[in-house]
């Protein structure tokens, strides 16, 4: 390894070029540049063909290295004629250079066959996987990269306009833009990497997590507006947010995306037709029922003022009736798999309204949580658990009736999308009152009663975690609940139940929290 060298950062003079693409889009138009600017031109493939037609003239790769393509396209340029042009230091490798006949290459134009776009297919195999992996491509542009002071290196065709301005102003190219290209081909192929390491890996929770985003939109600011932010796209899933369609509206904000996000995350519980309301990242109101319209308007009405300016998520069809209700109800967005036409062309009156067309949502479950925290990130499995009503345990001397089975799963689903401590109060498989994300269960018991109306018959109680304390259950009995669920492991468990006894309140065990920090 070389020591104290110094990077050239003068202009460089395009004589000879390495094209070598896959997207071959506006291909000629960067080539024919390089020939009117007078640099030969070394092609490979695919990519000779394309030139030739366009009657470009080109020097095949077979012809410069000296040696055929073989194993169909696998071997080509992994060869020193290749290597030793694009990674000699002109200033330092001339002897090696000439005793060995090798010709500089000055320019590298090469992107790599589409991995992510081959695993995506359904009918891809690992065989097909491993074929579609480059190796010569990054060999190459990983080359150019390190050699930026004597080559440069495009792998984007949206670069090409700026080389071609560059070349036409005397064909030098200044290293600020070597340097430029250098970082982003750097940045490609480890994301290509990262991308073969995750479809690779049969370890949801690997030794080793290499992530792989792209840059969707600079949004205009983060949580406050003194915080800057960006959102960025996994390029191994087609689905989420990012991938829908906007029908309209005003630009996602940070905090758009993450309530639409947890709102969609909660309908994708339920199969029958369903709504939630989310305000900041909370759910505030939520309802399923067989029909999607009155699933609606009972979300919105558990919670109206909560409601004012949140997120309104659907796992049906947005119809007529909803987007009439929308015209005089303030909300930011609404998200559904798909909309009537009808529904469209009422909802573009509320111009501001952003209108997010889902398509399906079966595919929307995320298998990982992350989180960043200071020197690493935590990761873990999302809660995509489904708890069954029928598993449920009943503790106490009261049972309740089996025709509540459906609230009490509704009860939960939703519960799982509320900041812990979260409490929830639900009554025909609609939500009444929720306390959320505080620091005491006391606190979210006292919070939700204070918002429990209409009675509080054949209301059920959840909790996400248990009880450690009776206090609760007698703040509970007061209300006149007479149903509880929670998870049970506490310490005091006996004492709680036997409070529930006392008041001839009924409660289940779930056997499972569902903290949500």
């Amino acid at each position: 390894m070389l020591k104290n060298i110094t990077i050239n950062e003068q202009p460089i003079k395009i004589r000879r070029a390495l094209i070598s693409v896959y997207d071959k889009t506006n291909i000629e138009k960067l080539a024919r540049s390089l020939v009117d600017n007078g640099a030969e031109i070394i092609t490979t493939g695919g990519t000779s063909e394309t030139l030739s037609n366009s009657n470009i003239p080109i020097i095949d790769i077979n012809e410069f290295t000296g040696f055929p393509e073989m194993m169909n396209g696998r071997v080509k340029t992994l060869n020193p004629n290749i290597a030793g042009g694009i990674l000699g230091l002109r200033d330092i490798h001339e002897a090696d250079i000439i005793a060995n006949n090798i010709k500089t290459i000055d320019l590298v134009v090469c992107n790599l066959y589409p991995f992510v776009e081959a695993i995506l297919k359904k009918e891809c195999t690992l065989a097909n996987a491993l074929e579609n992996i480059d190796i010569g491509g990054p060999t190459m542009i990983r080359s150019a990269a390190k050699n930026v002071g004597w080559t440069c290196v495009i792998v984007d065709p949206a670069d090409y306009t700026l080389l071609i301005e560059q070349i036409n102003k005397g064909g030098n190219i200044s290293y600020d833009f070597r340097n430029k290209m250098s970082r982003k081909a750097f940045s490609l192929t480890a994301q290509y990497d990262a991308s073969i390491d995750k479809y690779l890996s049969n370890d949801m929770l690997p030794d080793t997590l290499n992530l792989s985003f792209n840059k969707f939109q600079d949004l205009r600011y983060g949580e406050n507006p003194q915080q800057k932010s960006s959102v960025y796209l996994d390029n191994s899933s087609h689905h989420g947010i990012l991938n829908s369609q906007i029908h309209q509206g005003k630009k996602l904000s940070y905090n758009n995306i993450m309530d639409a996000d947890a709102a969609v995350s909660c309908i994708t519980e339920f199969e029958k037709p369903a709504c939630v309301v989310i305000k900041h990242a909370n759910p505030c109101g939520g309802a399923i029922h067989n029909s999607i319209d009155t699933a609606f308007v009972r979300a919105i009405e558990a919670d109206k003022l909560s409601a004012f300016g949140g997120i309104v998520a659907l796992n049906r069809e947005c119809t007529e009736y909803i987007a009439n209700y929308l015209k005089d109800f303030f909300v930011e967005i609404i998200v559904a798999p798909s909309f009537t036409s009808n529904a469209l062309d009422i909802l573009r009156n509320k111009k501001n309204l952003r209108v997010i067309e889902l398509g399906n949502i079966n595919n929307f479950k995320s298998p990982l949580n992350l989180r960043y925290i200071h020197g690493g990130i935590l990761v873990q499995e999302e809660d995509n658990s489904i708890l069954m009503s029928s598993t449920f345990e009943t503790v106490t001397e009261n049972s309740i009736a089996e025709t509540v089975n459906d609230t009490l799963a509704f009860g939960w689903s939703i519960l799982k999308y509320v900041k812990s401590n979260a409490i929830l109060i639900a009554k025909d498989c609609t939500t009444v009152s929720i306390g959320a994300g505080q620091v005491s269960r006391v606190d979210s018991v006292n919070i939700a009663l204070s918002k429990l109306t209409g009675g509080a018959g054949g209301a059920i109680l959840f909790s996400d975690a248990f009880f450690p304390f009776r206090d609760s259950i007698d703040l509970i009995a007061n209300a006149g609940i007479k149903t509880v669920v929670q998870p049970g492991g506490s310490i005091k468990d006996a004492e709680v139940i036997e409070a529930c006894d006392e008041h001839g309140i009924a409660m289940l065990f779930t056997g499972s929290r569902c903290f949500k920090h």
